[in-house]
């Protein structure tokens, strides 16, 4: 596979098959990934993964923690202006239409919203935690990192999802990996097998055109 044919096919999917991966498998694209660019070679990612059996204890703990939690960051601007607020709005309304999921439908907004919290049926994910000390430089490492990870899991016929939402779940998550306190959490990656036949998995977001952010300086 190219890389830029992983580009253009990688999507973030949101149904899986319980097809389990091999751990090492993981380990072998996480070391490859570790390749991605970072300042300074601080490499400052910190990744705790649970897979197969670890992952049904882990949905079974998360069920059972109740206590309130605070999130690691704010994972959108509160006031989000133009024209990322409509891309973000768009978005939910392509998927909701796709999964026929009215908007006076709460309800089935909020139980699919709660999918991510069981990894959309992932068998296996991991937890990207970064250290505290760490500063804004760092988190464009990260980023790097996961795109890395992201596009090579897609060349080993494995499909993905990041997901920023466990940022409100940091201390169950802290807690249940053991992460010592100098972490922070920065994101979940959800990884397996897709689901061919689940409709969530024909979205395909699009993206705005090169005029809009891009410019040749003269």
């Amino acid at each position: 596979m190219k890389v830029s044919e992983a580009v253009y096919s990688r999507q973030s999917i949101r149904a899986f098959t319980d097809q389990e991966v091999p751990d090492s498998l993981i380990q072998e694209l996480l070391e490859k990934s570790s390749r991605a660019a970072s300042g300074g070679n601080l490499q400052p990612w910190k990744i705790f993964i649970i897979n197969n059996s670890t992952m049904s204890k882990f949905l079974k703990f998360q069920e059972e923690w109740t206590d309130p939690e605070t999130p690691a960051y704010d994972i959108y601007p509160e006031n989000l202006t133009e024209p990322y607020k409509t891309s973000r709005y768009e978005v939910g309304a392509q998927m909701y239409s796709i999964l026929e999921i009215g908007r006076e439908d709460k309800e089935g907004r909020f139980k699919q919203m709660l999918e991510n919290f069981k990894f959309f049926g992932a068998p296996s994910a991991f937890f990207c935690f970064v250290d505290r000390q760490m500063g804004r430089p760092q988190w464009s490492d990260l980023g790097m990192f996961l795109q890395t990870f992201m596009l090579l899991a897609l060349e080993a016929g494995l499909d993905t999802c990041p997901q920023e939402a466990w940022a409100i779940k940091q201390e169950s998550v802290t807690s249940f990996v053991k992460a010592p306190d100098e972490l922070m959490l920065f994101c979940g990656m959800a990884i397996g097998y897709r689901d061919k036949n689940a409709k969530i998995n024909e979205l395909r977001t699009e993206r705005r055109p090169f005029k809009d952010w891009a410019t040749f300086v003269d």
